[in-house]
């Protein structure tokens, strides 16, 4: 049987990208002492680094090659995905095989390189960095911030399927509380008549961290973007903001200006902020208590944790 164009044989939507692109070159300052010597992207979420859950959604979205933008001297995240064959035969010869599965999942997801951002820049500046590791053929990426978990898996395929019927950029958001869209660059939006998906919006602007009177919506960029390969040439010709630095933001913007068509997904799902310490505290009780090994006996010293009775001199800890 041969399979529709926008399809695989068995009828699931094939992604509209090859490249998958993490920035990854910041320093993690919110995490020391920690960051000093592991990345933060590595930092793990109960057991599997932020990074590699990052990578996994991509290669379940269709994603062949991820492209870590990383800064100098910066070679652990990458060197996560690449196989060690030392640590894989001593599990295999002491009969550690679920540890074994563990170990090779990362190597095995996707093809992963890296470039260099030389100097911190800004995101535009980082996204940049990833032309040269693109195929001549390739007229779309994503780019998946490794501080955002968007869960539950999936909005990269709904926002393939919105590229391919509506062509331009497709954007990720979520709906936040009102009290908190200053903290977020916040989607300036307006319905699709034609659209089957309400969450399906066109983007006219966007405004970064409002003040809630300025807010022209309470939908919030939420870290994930399928970008056409036009993004490159608007980067080159955007001017640097504050300190230099090159905003994505702007280069869409700019696209939007020109006509180019940029539309958003609203996520109705959960995000987790690996990106500071609170944030990644829930994701890690969140991913641990849906697990079966972890999961009843945190649960239960939760519960037992935050009762009115609980007494830390009387606790003990096995």
């Amino acid at each position: 049987m041969t399979a529709k164009a926008g399809q695989s044989a068995n009828g699931a939507v094939v992604s509209c990208f090859r490249t998958a692109v993490v920035p990854a070159a910041g320093l993690g300052t919110r995490f020391l002492p920690a960051t000093k010597t592991v990345p933060k992207e590595l930092l793990p979420v109960v057991d599997t680094p932020g990074i590699e859950l990052v990578a996994a959604e991509a290669a379940d979205s269709g994603a062949e090659r991820l492209v870590i933008v990383t800064s100098p001297g910066k070679d652990g995240v990458v060197a996560h995905f690449v196989e060690d064959l030392v640590l894989e035969s001593t599990l295999a010869e002491r009969g550690k095989f679920q540890l074994l599965e563990k170990v090779r999942k990362a190597p095995a997801l996707l093809d992963v390189t890296s470039v260099v951002q030389d100097e911190p820049l800004g995101l535009g500046h980082a996204v940049a960095q990833a032309e040269g590791a693109l195929d001549d053929d390739e007229d779309a990426i994503a780019v998946l911030l490794p501080d955002d978990l968007v869960l539950p898996c999936g909005v990269l395929d709904v926002m393939s399927r919105v590229r391919r019927k509506r062509g331009g950029t497709v954007l990720c958001a979520i709906d936040v509380p009102k009290d908190e869209v200053s903290a977020y660059g916040v989607f300036d939006v307006a319905p699709v008549p034609d659209a089957v998906n309400p969450n399906v919006l066109r983007v006219n602007g966007m405004v970064e961290k409002p003040a809630l009177a300025d807010a022209p919506s309470t939908y919030a960029a939420a870290g994930r973007y399928l970008l056409d390969r036009a993004i490159f040439d608007a980067l080159r010709r955007i001017e640097p903001g504050t300190g230099g630095e090159l905003q994505l933001t702007d280069a869409i913007a700019l696209l939007i200006e020109e006509g180019h068509p940029v539309h958003v997904v609203v996520h109705r799902g959960s995000r987790h902020d690996l990106g500071n310490p609170g944030g990644y505290l829930r994701a890690a009780v969140d991913f641990a208590l849906e697990r079966e090994e972890y999961g009843p006996a945190l649960r239960e010293w939760l519960q037992h944790r935050l009762s009115a009775d609980w007494d830390p001199q009387l606790t003990t800890y096995d």
